[in-house]
């Protein structure tokens, strides 16, 4: 059995890399790539991959957020996320939104493989660097604090447009929203974080990971 695999990272060049360190495998076969993270969610829907792996600095929608709908709307496909973080809080994001795979960005070529296997057998595979991570918040019994679980989804998703530079009609466009709806969501999101100034809400999705600088 050939295991499918959708590629979801907005660098061409990165993109391509993958595509051809996973088709060099005899069973693995990719079946497409998508550039941010609400094509990714399209695409996945569409073709009901195997595996997807999600690069977490996606446009639009961030690997995280498109991780949770994948996982709502495709039951059978696992999310494998590749990521430059290596700290608790986007690990346990990630695995709080159902990536059942967390690879560091700089071990993908090492690792990607192992990772595929790995999720598709049923297991779920972290690089090797994050072990001591984990270790010490089951040790400890807690999640590490994250000012992003106070905003719902789909605040999150109005805060990464926002933070990305889209006007309100833009965003309720996107959303399938009234511009009065994502009106609505953006006074919710800044009173839950204190935050009254569009740059401050720039500056705090940046911080987060919620959106990223090229």
């Amino acid at each position: 059995m050939t295991i499918s695999v959708l590629i979801a990272d907005d660098h061409g060049v990165v993109a391509e890399g993958l595509r051809h360190l996973v088709d060099a495998q005899s069973e693995i076969e990719v079946i497409g790539l998508a550039e941010n993270g609400r094509d990714a969610v399209r695409a996945a829907m569409d073709m009901r991959p195997d595996i997807v792996l999600m690069d977490h600095a996606m446009p639009l929608l961030n690997g995280t957020e498109a991780t949770r709908l994948i996982r709502e709307r495709c039951a059978g496909t696992r999310v494998i996320m590749l990521s430059m973080y290596s700290d608790a809080v986007h690990v346990y994001r990630a695995l709080q939104a159902g990536a059942t795979g967390y690879i560091i960005k700089r071990s993908v070529a090492k690792e990607v493989v192992d990772a595929i296997w790995a999720v598709h057998r049923g297991g779920r595979y972290l690089s090797r660097q994050l072990a001591d991570i984990v270790i010490d918040h089951v040790v400890h019994r807690s999640a590490p604090d994250d000012p992003l679980e106070r905003l719902s989804s789909r605040e999150r998703q109005v805060l990464q447009l926002l933070a990305e530079g889209h006007s309100v009609a833009e965003i309720a466009a996107t959303l399938s929203l009234s511009p009065k709806t994502v009106e609505t969501y953006r006074a919710r999101m800044m009173e839950k974080l204190g935050i009254y100034e569009l740059a401050g809400l720039v500056r705090f999705a940046i911080q987060q990971g919620v959106t990223f600088l090229d």
